[in-house]
């Protein structure tokens, strides 16, 4: 064994440039991380102004006027919301969890600073300060939301916005992470670097050299075996302000975000459990009923009108009941409005050579023959899934979630199952939904592993403002006509 002592490190150490002289990518982009958080700051701050002079007005009067402390209370709710990170780097600016949790936080921090200060006097009114929380929540989530959409535009038409990163690893990771940091919008892939190319025990300082001369901010290494000389790498790439992220692409780990930890010298990531099992389950349909029955009632005039429409069209019945595969494996009724021809299942294996999903395991035809001049306005606008409602109602199935798959595409998918990767079968563990992830995300693809890796992210992430997200977004879809269901 060599002794450490008598390994020459110098030549690669001494080399490095001084820390003073910092990435320009680095240089002329901090301004702009300062300058976004002094626009959230000054967002949240005028956002708390009009909900506080807000719930003061509509709730019943206190001791003080609201109007007297109202600067403390921007204060302390700035300093709590500082505190949470909603002013670092993190790309997501709302997090309505985490945001709820803060806000609550502040309320309290607040309600008890002004006890202390003037104990035995009620500052504020219960009704103000419900009224002050609930619209807290809803005007800076509002706010950040809207302003996360702009910044996405702007980067969509300002590339030069995005942050330039270089990809390391091997080919197959580095497709992996770059088909995420894509959909990100949040970077932009200056450099590619495949590990075939490059023999990193005696090239490691041409390929700094490279990585240097790219001018990016960052460095993604999405393949960690191959590099032996890691602190080296890490050392060179820090002294000249360029930052190392470690992508783990050969780990299958789950799709939600991570607390990183450490224990002892040991970096961890912790994954919290998933959100859509349990008593969340049972919160996520009781609300999916309680808005069924709503919209079944609201919508009655819409069902009679269609169903005349669809009866003077072509014969056959009103409704179309298939079999669909629905939670852990079981079968059920799915209603729908009838957009094809009577015999339409019939007529399906004549069609299976024109199926346009890629792997054959969900049939799907754009131009499908067996559709009615009904049935085009109805998809076209996505009035045919309504009647799903009633399934909504009986609990069978949600408003949000993986769509039902047909008895036929279930049992190709299954006939396989090293093809069909079994994590994939998970989504057979929540209630199909009548719009998902997939409906808002890529529904103009027609790759059915696409339309999985959607329905696994829904899975993983699951909250009811991600819910609440993908409904808004549905109604976007549909109005804008963009791809069909």
């Amino acid at each position: 064994m060599t002794d450490i002592n008598e390994i020459d490190l110098t030549g690669n150490l001494w080399q490095i440039e001084d820390i003073r002289a910092t990435n320009l990518s680095l240089r002329w982009r901090t301004p702009l991380v300062v300058l976004r958080s002094m626009i959230l700051i000054l967002l949240d701050a005028a956002m708390l102004f009009v909900s506080w002079q807000s719930a003061d007005r509509l709730g019943t009067s206190g001791s003080i006027q609201i109007s007297e402390s109202i600067w403390p209370i921007i204060v302390i709710s700035i300093g709590t919301l500082a505190a949470s990170g909603f002013y670092g780097t993190d790309d997501r600016l709302h997090r309505f969890a985490k945001l709820l949790k803060s806000l609550t936080l502040a309320h309290s921090t607040i309600l008890i600073g002004a006890f202390l200060y003037q104990p035995g006097m009620w500052w504020v009114t219960r009704s103000v300060f419900a009224f002050a929380l609930a619209l807290n929540f809803i005007l800076v989530g509002s706010a950040r939301f809207l302003l996360d959409l702009l910044i996405i535009q702007i980067r969509n038409r300002c590339p030069i916005l995005q942050q330039p990163v270089a990809l390391l690893g091997e080919r197959g990771d580095i497709e992996k992470v770059q088909s995420i940091i894509k959909r990100s919008q949040q970077f932009r892939v200056e450099r590619i670097i495949d590990f075939a190319d490059w023999d990193l025990q005696s090239q490691l300082d041409p390929l700094f050299s490279l990585i240097q001369a790219s001018k990016v901010s960052e460095v993604f290494v999405c393949s960690q075996q191959p590099i032996d000389n890691q602190i080296i790498l890490f050392w060179k790439l820090k002294s000249v302000g360029i930052h190392l992220r470690m992508v783990p692409t050969q780990l299958q780990l789950p799709q939600r975000a991570a607390e990183t930890k450490m224990i002892g010298e040991i970096t961890t990531s912790r994954f919290k459990s998933i959100s859509i099992l349990g008593t969340s389950f049972r919160l996520k349909q009781l609300l999916d009923r309680v808005a069924a029955f709503i919209l079944l009632v609201i919508l009655s005039p819409v069902f009679l009108a269609i169903a005349i429409a669809i009866r003077r069209s072509s014969p056959g019945l009103i409704f179309y009941k298939q079999e669909r595969i629905g939670l852990k494996g079981r079968p059920f009724k799915v209603w729908k409005f009838r957009t094809m021809v009577a015999n339409a299942s019939e007529l399906q294996a004549e069609l299976e050579a024109q199926n346009e999903v890629k792997g054959g395991v969900l049939f799907k035809i754009k131009a499908d023959p067996r559709i009615t001049k009904v049935g085009k306005f109805l998809r076209k606008y996505s009035l045919d899934e309504l009647p799903q409602l009633i399934n909504v109602l009986q609990g069978r199935m949600s408003l949000v979630g993986p769509r039902p798959i047909s008895v036929r595409d279930y049992e190709l998918s299954i006939q396989d199952i090293e093809q069909f990767s079994s994590d994939k079968l998970l989504r057979y563990e929540v209630l199909p939904g009548i719009t998902g992830l997939w409906q808002v995300k890529g529904r103009t693809s027609s790759d059915s592993n696409e339309i999985f890796y959607w329905d696994m992210v829904y899975i993983l992430q699951w909250s009811l403002t991600l819910d609440l997200k993908i409904l808004l977004e549905t109604i976007k879809v549909v109005v804008c006509k963009e791809g069909s269901y």
